[in-house]
């Protein structure tokens, strides 16, 4: 893999700095793009090559995918792995703050791809690994614009899968389930201040405290980030990738009973688990 190179976002923490670190030992030029590079210091002593990004801004995507290409002529895989999770009641989340999570989310990844496959297309290879969640396939409470936005990407990827396979291009989904990082820390923050307080107030906390749970160190129903890194850089380096990987805590079992059981059974479920009054 010398001769491969790959980009990863959101590659200051977690799932991201981890999987850049992988396909660096698995032998690939690795890019990890950030909005903040201050924070990506052990992955460029690791010899990953590290820049700003701001995966909202079009220039300097642009800026970005247009070094790596003057700099290496390629760019073989690219990991869509920047967003956030945006929890709170839908009837108290402000659309400003709604328009932000998709612009992130969906927008910000479907703008890089876009900026990648006319190069991919003129080596007549590549893969597209976007990160979405286990919560793509499902919902769990006051999650109403992350989950939209999970799902987007569920569905962009699918189609996109059908449209690039005919230039030699594959498009993976990665379907994480509850994994040891900051974001739970993060998603119950911001539940915590849009629903804390008010009619949801009994579900935002129990929601937060969950959240807050897989984000504690030794948390038990989590599973460590290196999980995701291999997930991705076996679809980064297998000749004919899964379309999805599904791998973490909890994912595999989850996706399938939310196809299994009746809705209204596994809403039950999913509350109960969220610790969230019936």
């Amino acid at each position: 893999m010398s001769n491969k190179v790959a980009l990863v976002t959101g590659a200051s923490s977690g799932i991201g700095e981890s999987t850049a670190l992988r396909l660096k030992a698995a032998g690939f030029t690795v890019y990890g793009a950030a909005r903040r590079t201050d924070r990506m210091s052990a992955l460029a002593t690791a010899g990953v090559h590290t820049l700003a990004l701001d995966i909202t801004d079009e220039t300097s995507a642009g800026n970005l995918i247009d070094r790596i290409v003057k700099e290496q002529g390629r760019i073989d895989v690219l990991v869509n792995n920047a967003g956030y999770g945006s929890y709170g009641a839908l009837e108290e989340v402000s659309l400003d703050e709604a328009r932000a999570q998709i612009e992130v989310n969906v927008f910000g990844l479907a703008h890089l791809t876009r900026l990648v496959l006319p190069h991919m297309r003129a080596q007549r290879s590549g893969t597209i690994i976007n990160i979405s969640s286990m919560g793509g396939r499902f919902a769990t409470p006051l999650g109403s614009w992350y989950h939209a936005s999970k799902f987007a990407v569920e569905g962009l990827s699918d189609a996109l899968r059908l449209e690039v396979k005919r230039f030699g291009i594959d498009v993976v989904l990665v379907e994480p389930g509850s994994i040891h990082t900051e974001w739970g820390a993060i998603a119950a923050g911001k539940v915590r201040g849009v629903s804390g307080h008010g009619p949801y107030a009994e579900q935002a906390n129990a929601v937060a405290k969950s959240l807050e749970n897989s984000s504690q160190e030794g948390a038990r129903m989590t599973s460590p980030p290196s999980v995701i890194a291999n997930a991705v850089t076996k679809a980064a380096t297998a000749r004919r990738p899964r379309t999805r990987y599904t791998v973490g805590f909890g994912a595999r079992p989850l996706i399938f009973l939310s196809r299994l059981l009746p809705d209204r059974t596994f809403d039950a479920l999913i509350k109960r688990a969220s610790g969230v009054p019936a």
